[in-house]
């Protein structure tokens, strides 16, 4: 088959749709990944074991099941018990719940090198637990990890092709409706990699200029 350029040209409009949802759900999952991941990580270091090890428990088990599966779950399994999610809605919650159980460990480690005398200067001073979390462990403990949580972002959104399981009209479903109408794949798949790879490549000068800014200060 060969390369038709006006055919490109035709559908590119309707890929770069498709390209929009998809950077708008990797962001969306990236907030939620970020913000509940460093509730499990806090969680997680609780000295109560009956909160650290059912938390700890459930990381391990969603680390543990393909993405993929998880997404099955919540979008073709959870209304059979009454609880209906949209494409969007089920693919945001997958996708951050699933990364926000890897960002807790990075938030772990990060938590864990901050050194013991911070703790013990926060309570020297009579600050609250949250008055520590917020102005003495959270912004020396975030900075290193910028890099890190950065290449679960560009990883997150290498993954977001998986949506098209639950009829998410993302930038891989896009190319497939076009080259399921029209026979021709070379071009519409073509121009997915092509995006997939702008864009990571885009994400990836921007993880190198993290990590020269902030790899240093975890050192």
């Amino acid at each position: 088959m060969e390369w038709d350029w006006a055919f490109v040209a035709e559908i590119t409009p309707t890929l770069l749709q498709g390209l929009k949802l998809t950077l708008f759900i990797t962001l969306l999952s990236a907030i939620v990944a970020a913000v509940l991941g460093l509730v499990l990580a806090i969680a997680r270091r609780s000295q109560n074991l009956l909160i650290a090890r059912p938390v700890g428990a459930f990381a391990e088990f969603i680390r543990g099941t393909p993405l993929l599966v998880q997404l099955y779950f919540i979008f073709y399994v959870l209304p059979d018990i009454g609880i209906v999610l949209s494409p969007l809605v089920a693919g945001v919650i997958g996708m951050g719940l699933h990364y926000a159980t890897y960002t807790a460990e990075v938030y772990r480690a990060g938590i864990e090198n901050v050194p013991k005398g911070q703790w013990e200067a926060a309570r020297a001073t009579n600050l609250t637990i949250p008055q520590t979390w917020q102005h003495v462990i959270i912004p020396q403990a975030v900075p290193p990890m910028i890099p890190a949580l950065a290449n679960y972002l560009i990883a997150m959104f290498k993954e977001t092709p998986l949506l098209s399981a639950i009829t998410v009209l993302e930038l891989m479903n896009q190319a497939k409706s076009v080259a399921n109408s029209s026979y021709r794949y070379i071009e519409p798949m073509t121009l997915v990699g092509v995006f997939f790879l702008a864009t990571s490549l885009v994400s990836v000068v921007m993880l190198r200029a993290l990590e020269h800014r902030y790899g240093r200060l975890g050192k």
